[in-house]
């Protein structure tokens, strides 16, 4: 049994997405829980397992997974035959890990630090290295080819947009990463997810 732990409209929502592109609502159980939110609104659910009353969490027959990128690794791993799954042995496996990692450990702490006018911070910059080079990595991802993986649309993609979609303005100005956006936002698990949590 796999329960998954969501509030909307939160950063569970690019699971919630991942499970709809994954055609895994029926094997997956999923139970909305309240969390603390940036306006003071929410708070702590007793019925979420997750250790800081964060989302997304995901039990696994009695195992506890916290972590987008973990998260999305191991649906691809559960369910290899799955659309858009990147499992083992694929040939993209490894991009699709890098995407998932550098999401986690350099782009979200980048457009954070953006977003918080810390990014010229030198400590910042070399930790993080800086927002032109995100940039570039992006746009050589994405030159001829639609999604960052060459066997096209995955978890990568909903990882690596997933703050834009909180706030468009915070997108680089480029035509491919925009239009790659809008690719990835014009998916109808994109917009079946966003409808349902803001239902």
């Amino acid at each position: 049994m796999i329960k998954f732990y969501h509030a909307p409209n939160s950063r569970s929502s690019t699971v919630a997405i991942a499970i709809e592109e994954m055609g895994l609502s029926a094997e997956i159980e999923t139970k909305i829980v309240t969390v603390p939110r940036q306006d003071g609104t929410g708070g702590p659910d007793a019925a979420n397992p997750h250790p800081e009353s964060k989302v997304p969490a995901l039990e696994v027959n009695g195992s506890l997974i916290t972590e987008r990128a973990a998260i999305l690794a191991l649906l691809s791993e559960l369910f290899p035959e799955a659309p858009t799954a990147v499992p083992p042995g694929h040939p993209d496996r490894g991009a699709f890990l890098m995407w998932l990692s550098y999401y986690a450990g350099v782009a979200e702490p980048l457009i954070m630090g953006m977003v918080c006018e810390v990014a010229d911070n030198p400590i910042w910059v070399t930790t993080y290295r800086d927002m032109p080079a995100m940039i570039a990595r992006l746009e050589t991802a994405l030159d001829g080819q639609d999604y960052l993986l060459e066997s096209g649309f995955s978890a990568a993609d909903l990882i690596m947009a997933s703050p834009y979609q909180w706030n468009r303005d915070w997108l680089p100005k480029r035509p491919a990463i925009e239009a790659w956006f809008d690719r990835v936002v014009a998916r109808p698990a994109v917009q079946a997810v966003a409808a349902r949590d803001n239902a």
